[in-house]
């Protein structure tokens, strides 16, 4: 179905399979990473206009009648929108919007050959209604999200044991055409889990970038003059009569000072400044006035606090030794206590180790 040209397509589409790999040990803050990201990018543009051209799917044919080495092409798409999150631009959002686009492509596309499970499809469904403010997890019951977040995560492992296994029978000799096709269909079905979880993240990211794009800065008032000092990048400024001093919030209007230096208007000195300089090495809490015996006793002389309580100080009988059965009743209560100690040791019901 390729042609002539469907070497230089596998080659790229290998190239960019490989360097995706590398991509994943590189540190983004590096030039070779974003060597290697740019690179990745134009393998995969590449691939994406061959296939176009080669005509390799179309909407009337069934997944049957795509032969097993094209179905890897499949993720064109989904790869090079995976590339397009990692790469943080100058335009950030525009990044996200057309990764949003190449995603919806390759779920399109997906659809269009039955591909997608019945999860999946809820989810894409759920997605075409609503691909501005898509959510994964659309309930606010916690239980609910817990529910879908653990049934994701086991389906997304499940999903990687069974590729991992297909990946190690394909390295086998002669393996049969079945097993690479299942190979690339696990490929396929592992990646469509990880698109709804990326259009969700982006869904969100978008939505926060938009925000911050729409809200614009405070930006200086033209009609009121710099009086901040030359090389400052704060409110300060020299000036006595200056919008934040005491002066210039009590004063009607005018100048403080003649251009002879006569003052025209009262005004008054503060040191706001030096006040300022002395907070900074200040705690930002509260420090302890009184140590707590000290409170104690304070409590204790307010009357805040009562010692003992009931009959705790109360002088106890003394045991009539004349008394049998008395002395027979508390022998019997001292042998259970000690039973009692024996069998339950000090700190045995502290099951969250507290002290």
């Amino acid at each position: 179905m390729a042609g002539e040209s469907e070497p230089s397509l596998r080659a790229l589409f290998t190239q960019a399979k490989n360097q995706q790999d590398e991509l994943e040990g590189l540190d983004p803050r590096t030039v070779q990473f974003n060597d290697t990201l740019q690179s990745i990018l134009r393998s995969l543009e590449q691939c994406r206009q061959l296939i176009q051209q080669l005509s390799l799917f179309s909407t009337n044919e069934e997944v049957e009648d795509i032969s097993t080495q094209d179905l890897q092409y499949l993720t064109v798409d989904c790869l090079l929108a995976e590339i397009k999150i990692k790469a943080y631009g100058d335009n950030r959002l525009a990044s996200l919007r057309e990764a949003g686009e190449l995603f919806d492509t390759f779920l399109t596309r997906l659809d269009q050959y039955g591909l997608l499970a019945a999860p999946d499809r809820e989810l894409y469904e759920r997605y075409l209604e609503r691909k501005s403010s898509f959510r994964i997890v659309s309930t606010d019951s916690a239980e609910e999200k817990r529910k879908i977040k653990i049934a994701r995560f086991q389906e997304e492992k499940s999903l990687k044991q069974k590729l991992q296994y297909l990946r190690n029978e394909s390295q086998k000799a002669n393996v049969d055409d079945e097993t690479i096709r299942s190979l690339h269909l696990a490929d396929i079905a592992l990646r469509v889990n990880n698109t709804f979880s990326s259009l969700d993240m982006i869904s969100q990211e978008v939505d926060i970038l938009s925000q911050m794009r729409n809200t614009e800065p405070n930006r200086p008032n033209p009609a009121v003059p710099d009086q901040r000092a030359p090389g400052r990048s704060d409110n300060y400024s020299e000036r006595l009569d200056g919008p934040t001093t005491m002066a210039g919030l009590g004063r009607r209007g005018g100048p403080l000072l003649s251009p002879s230096g006569k003052p025209l208007q009262p005004f008054t000195l503060t040191d706001k400044r030096t006040q300022l300089r002395q907070g900074v090495f200040r705690p930002g809490h509260s420090l302890p006035t009184m140590s707590i015996d000290d409170y104690l006793d304070e409590e204790r002389r307010r009357g805040g606090i009562i010692d003992g309580g009931g009959n705790a100080n109360a002088p106890q009988p003394e045991p009539d030794e004349d008394n049998m059965d008395a002395v027979d009743a508390a022998t019997m209560k001292a042998r259970e206590w000690d039973e009692f100690v024996e069998a339950n040791p000090k700190g045995a019901g502290n099951t969250l180790n507290r002290g």
